[in-house]
């Protein structure tokens, strides 16, 4: 399912939202987990999972096209644990 997608199933299921109103939710929605994370938070939804960073270290990588060999700084990144019921419903 892609973001507008998942728009118009909230639009559809809420006749009394405008689509407008329904993206606004999403996007606030998505902008405040982002915003979480950068923070270096975390963010748990019960029964569905819960959202954090990991770090990754520094390394020498490789460029696939011409094989020289690329420095790669360390970053964070994000990370998705699914909840209890999500693996449960998942798995029946």
């Amino acid at each position: 399912m892609i973001r507008s997608e998942l728009v118009h199933k909230i639009a559809d299921e809420n006749p009394e939202l405008t689509p407008r109103e329904v993206e606004l939710i999403v996007t606030t929605f998505f902008d405040s987990i982002i915003r979480r994370l950068s923070e270096n938070g975390r963010v748990e939804l019960r029964g569905f999972g819960a959202f954090s960073t990991r770090p990754r270290d520094a390394r020498t990588g490789r460029n696939p096209r011409t094989g020289e060999k690329v420095a790669v700084d360390a970053k964070r990144v994000p990370y998705f644990k699914p909840g209890k019921e999500m693996r449960a419903r998942l798995n029946v």
